[in-house]
């Protein structure tokens, strides 16, 4: 099982995607904004996943400022980025390379299903 770190501002999302991952039987670490993650990502813990919300709301670049910083620092990280807006080319662009994508409101099938597919 893999060690997957949450960056997402709005609590319920939050808690509902830990839910969800964790039931999976991953580890789960969550963090609310750009300093709780890197607090997780600065430790010797390996992490193998990220899972952020691209509109972080004390972010100007939101979740691509987390992806861009956690791959300096866990460099063999994977990364699901999630967002309410629509995937574009203008953001696939700004993906760490290989990150992937799940449009909110997401179910819980559909998180595990776009876990499962980081993962492998």
């Amino acid at each position: 099982m893999a060690v997957i770190l949450i960056v997402e501002d709005e609590v319920f999302i939050r808690q509902t995607a830990e839910w969800t991952i964790g039931d999976l039987g991953h580890t789960v670490l969550l963090a609310g904004d750009l300093a709780a993650a890197l607090l997780h990502l600065s430790t010797s813990q390996q992490i193998d996943a990220l899972f952020v919300d691209i509109r972080l709301s004390a972010l100007a670049l939101g979740g691509y400022d987390v992806a861009n910083q956690a791959i300096k620092l866990q460099p063999g990280l994977r990364v699901l980025y999630t967002s309410g807006s629509p995937l574009t080319a203008g953001m696939t662009e700004m993906f760490v390379g290989g990150g992937q994508f799940l449009q909110k409101p997401y179910s819980p099938a559909q998180l595990e299903y776009s876990v499962a597919e980081l993962l492998h």
